[in-house]
């Protein structure tokens, strides 16, 4: 359905289609809706948003639940999810579009979900693909400059999150038997026997956003920092935080926790989940014993294995905030050079962003391997050169004059480019390869997609090594 109706957005001319551009989107909601007869009514619906970290953060929550016995499905930029059925997101969206989800949303209800938990963009916001989902809780993660050119600035884009949070105080009630399914109230009397679930915002409060998002009403509100939850009257303290590059430990009030998830941005990961699962009665066992379940989440820090003797990396860090996150991680583990292969999206995503990762990745990596990610109907080589300024700042040189070995590659096609950063590797290297993590597909010029995994085509090409 999504596909035919972007077939026709396109036989309308751009002038006529920017103005009637909202009743658009916002019919289109409600269709979807109608469709699929309003199944968030039938669901507790947890919206997770923010500029980095979503997706763990669903992952992480998603355990949390489960761990306690609820089905779980979700929607977020690397997995799908429908109580046991689990598969990678192929659509290229972090936030599909509205038939889409709300086809799964019914899929849920089919397989008797307690809980949907949806990964819920700013563009998708602005694109009215929010409305007609009955929200009960909303996670805030962080926030910082990202897709500012799309939104036309930064306060345009933490606006557009704000509608979220202004839509939930607009959700419906719904009641809950002590099992967290939803109920049909007829009478007042089934109302008594029921539990009210309270629409919640749950608010990194260390994030220098977090008052603008507590803003916005709501009938229960939780905030988590790093030393502390604080929910309702109670708080959580957290202690004994060890951060490592094998992973994250700490404690809340008596309650041990280790999870096999590295980096400082992976405690708040784990901390809004903890949060999350707070909110529906969980207790720290449980919560504990979802989250120390989690080994990687999908295309985040994932470790490419094929008995190399050196690290492969894939993440899908694309924006220099996230990338700087990633070598903090790294300095934390043994290693000797790092060469790190990347890019940059195209289609008039935040151009600003390409000399900027060139010039982390000059800065922090030893060799530089610069390709093709998601040109779009950009020219990738122009995209590539913009990148490579950066790096080129930073002290990085195609050639080998005065006795200086090459280190920055420009290479085009993304699978030579990550053949050349393995064939470069030596033992005890690090290969980071970002941009891309688990996404199923590369965009081209012309709405082309063509299949590809970075993890894949790593491992592929590391077969060709050892082969």
């Amino acid at each position: 359905m999504d596909k035919i109706l972007y077939s026709i957005k396109k036989l309308i001319p751009q002038k006529i289609f920017s103005k009637i551009q909202p009743a658009y989107h916002f019919v289109l909601a409600w269709l979807a809706a109608v469709l699929h007869r309003f199944p968030s009514n039938k669901l507790i619906v947890i919206g997770v948003t923010g500029t980095t970290g979503k997706s763990t953060s669903v992952h992480l929550i998603a355990k949390t639940l489960e761990s306690a016995g609820y089905k779980v499905g979700y929607t977020s930029t690397a997995m799908f999810k429908v109580a046991d059925k689990e598969w990678m997101n192929d659509k290229k969206m972090t936030m599909p579009g509205r038939f889409f989800t709300q086809s799964m949303l019914r899929r849920m209800v089919k397989a008797g979900c307690e809980y949907a938990i949806i990964e819920t963009t700013s563009q998708g916001i602005e694109q009215f693909r929010h409305r007609f989902i009955n929200y009960d809780i909303l996670v805030f993660t962080g926030l910082y400059p990202e897709h500012i050119e799309a939104h036309g600035g930064f306060e345009n884009y933490k606006l557009a999150k704000g509608k979220l949070f202004a839509h939930l105080a607009r959700c419906k009630p719904k009641y809950v038997n002590a099992k967290k399914k939803v109920q049909l109230i007829k009478n007042e009397i089934k109302k008594i026997h029921s539990e009210r679930v309270k629409k919640t915002v749950i608010v990194n409060q260390d994030d220098k956003y977090a008052e603008y998002f507590l803003s916005f009403k709501a009938e229960q509100k939780i905030t988590f920092q790093r030393a502390k939850i604080k929910f309702e009257s109670n708080e959580y303290l957290v202690s004994n935080r060890n951060l490592s590059g094998e992973g994250i430990s700490f404690t809340i009030n008596e309650t041990d926790f280790k999870l096999r998830l590295a980096g400082a941005f992976n405690l708040y990961n784990a901390l809004a989940a903890v949060s999350a699962g707070l909110s529906q009665d969980l207790d720290l066992d449980k919560i504990k014993k979802g989250l120390e379940s989690v080994s990687g989440v999908p295309g985040r820090f994932e470790r490419i294995d094929e008995g190399q003797n050196f690290l492969v990396i894939v993440d899908y860090a694309f924006e220099p905030n996230a990338v700087s996150k990633l070598y903090e991680i790294i300095s934390q583990l043994p290693h000797r050079r790092i060469i790190q292969v990347l890019g940059s999206t195209g289609g008039g995503r935040d151009i600003s962003r390409r000399p900027l990762l060139g010039k982390i990745a000059g800065e922090k990596a030893d060799i530089v391997v610069i390709t093709n990610e998601d040109p779009y109907d950009d020219d990738p080589q122009i995209i590539i050169d913009q990148v490579a300024v950066g790096a080129e700042k930073s002290g990085k040189t195609q050639n080998h004059s005065a006795g200086q070995e090459q280190s920055l590659f420009k290479i085009l096609d993304r699978r030579e480019a990550i053949r050349k950063a393995l064939r470069l590797a030596r033992e005890g290297d690090v290969v980071l390869i970002t941009g891309k993590g688990c996404e199923q597909a590369m965009c081209l010029s012309g709405g082309k997609k063509i299949p590809w995994d970075d993890r894949q085509t790593a491992r592929e090409e590391l077969g060709k090594i050892s082969g």
